[in-house]
């Protein structure tokens, strides 16, 4: 029964992305950049701010991505505002194509004081294929959460997207 309700957030995740425009011109720095200030956005205001991460038109969604934020207590979503039914679910059973458990190896690289990359393969809107997508993730001090954001890219190899932290 958890397998279903799995993939059918995973068959949400897909239509519910087709409905937002991903033009694809956020960059590696960028997605750093954001991460980097919704950490201290929520530093700053608390749990209070985290609906904010929800609105795909709001400041924390732009050039084809968004910040999501991650509770890694339990590998589940506390925001996301593409698909809002896999917020509050356990994701660290969900695996791209090549058995990879995206998920956890998230919460895996947020631990580190910089944070970090990891890469896997995920449809982009609107296609079946999956292709490589690379997500950054960084966890917030003294709070429970680990915010993230993700672009598509064939080019840049992880060990060069992890010379960016700084």
């Amino acid at each position: 029964m958890n397998r279903w309700f799995m993939m059918m957030g995973v068959l949400w995740l897909s239509v519910s992305f087709s409905a937002y425009s991903f033009a694809g011109d956020a960059t590696p720095q960028e997605v750093i950049q954001k991460v980097n200030e919704a950490i201290e956005y929520i530093s700053k205001n608390g749990d209070k701010v985290l609906p904010e991460f929800n609105d795909i038109n709001g400041k924390w969604a732009w050039g084809g991505t968004y910040v999501f934020i991650m509770k890694c207590e339990n590998t589940a979503l506390a925001t996301h505002p593409v698909s809002p039914k896999l917020i509050g679910r356990d994701l660290s059973s969900l695996k791209d194509q090549n058995g990879n458990y995206f998920f956890s190896q998230m919460c895996e690289v947020a631990k580190n004081p910089k944070g970090g990359w990891i890469e896997y393969l995920w449809p982009k809107p609107g296609e079946e294929k999956p292709s490589r997508k690379i997500s950054f993730c960084k966890s917030i001090p003294g709070m429970p959460y680990q915010p993230g954001a993700g672009i598509y890219d064939n080019t840049i190899s992880i060990e060069e997207l992890n010379k960016l932290l700084k």
